[in-house]
């Protein structure tokens, strides 16, 4: 997923995230193949680390030029959104993200687990579902009408049927490594706190939303970054917090496009852009000037 911005001045990142954490990022992000970069310590790696390929290459597009009213990302992303907010170098934050997932697959591997999308239920009736099941709990509120559970295999299969009787329109399961932003997390959060606890975190410049209050911060990340890691990711809450301050036009930065999509269905009248690869930055400069007027 990374060949396409080799030649790309932002590339040179990837060559101090791969001294910074030991790992060759660059043949992640272009020779990995699809099983390899399903093992979550890999895929956490390569995602951060493209997703500060696009960072830097949108910045050196214009988007340096900009006043950035705050920042967030889902999940994995609020490491991303931290280095864009000046809270940690990149190189730190690449250590913590390799950490992490290190921390996740190890959880994983002892505990098996797996997550849901359910579609057309609200958040109070998922965690209903949820409820009178044995291993299974809300984990990612991500728009009106999407929900993701995770838990044990049998936990999900469990709450999935509980959630179609209340009324979900679908249950998507999905290919994941483990039961993330749930409890089976634990053993991984005690080890992703002894990385925590050695990294050194700056105020950050601007607000950032931080998925476990959907509030904005401009410090205590060591705190929010552990409780993430075995807490819903309040997505859904974080746009609105954002909409609340005024933010109007939403910026997706890294690969795909399932944020903004998130946007669209969330935040009535936000005007979105998104940059996954080379050609998305042609456009950047057209939605940055709306974005100041």
């Amino acid at each position: 997923m990374g060949a396409p911005w080799t030649d790309h001045p932002a590339w040179a990142v990837v060559d101090r995230l791969s001294d910074a954490t030991g790992r060759d990022v660059a043949e992640l992000l272009t020779g990995a193949d699809a099983e390899t970069l399903r093992a979550t310590r890999n895929a956490q790696l390569a995602a951060f680390a493209l997703s500060l390929v696009i960072l830097y290459a949108a910045r050196s597009s214009g988007l340096e030029y900009v006043p950035v009213a705050a920042v967030a990302g889902h999940s994995l992303g609020e490491y991303t959104a931290l280095v864009a907010a000046g809270a940690i170098p990149a190189e730190a934050g690449s250590r913590l993200v390799a950490a992490r997932g290190d921390a996740m697959q190890e959880a994983a591997d002892a505990a098996p687990g797996t997550m849901a999308a359910v579609l057309g239920l609200d958040p109070d009736l998922v965690a209903s579902a949820c409820a009178g099941v044995e291993g299974a709990w809300p984990a990612n509120d991500n728009a009106p009408g999407q929900v993701v559970i995770a838990g044990t295999p049998a936990g999900v299969e469990q709450a999935a049927e509980a959630a179609k009787a209340l009324g979900a329109k679908r249950i998507m399961p999905l290919v994941v490594g483990g039961a993330f932003h749930s409890p089976l997390m634990a053993p991984a959060q005690r080890r992703l706190d002894a990385a925590l606890s050695a990294a050194h975190f700056h105020d950050a410049t601007v607000d950032v939303v931080a998925n476990v209050d959907a509030s904005a911060h401009r410090d205590g990340f060591t705190d929010l970054l552990s409780r993430q890691l075995v807490s819903p990711v309040r997505w859904r809450e974080s746009l609105g917090t954002l909409a609340s301050a005024g933010v109007t036009h939403f910026l997706e930065l890294g690969p795909g496009t399932e944020l903004s999509g998130m946007v669209k269905r969330t935040v009535e009248g936000s005007v979105r852009a998104n940059v996954a690869a080379p050609g998305d930055l042609d456009g950047l400069m057209a939605f940055l000037e709306g974005a100041r007027a």
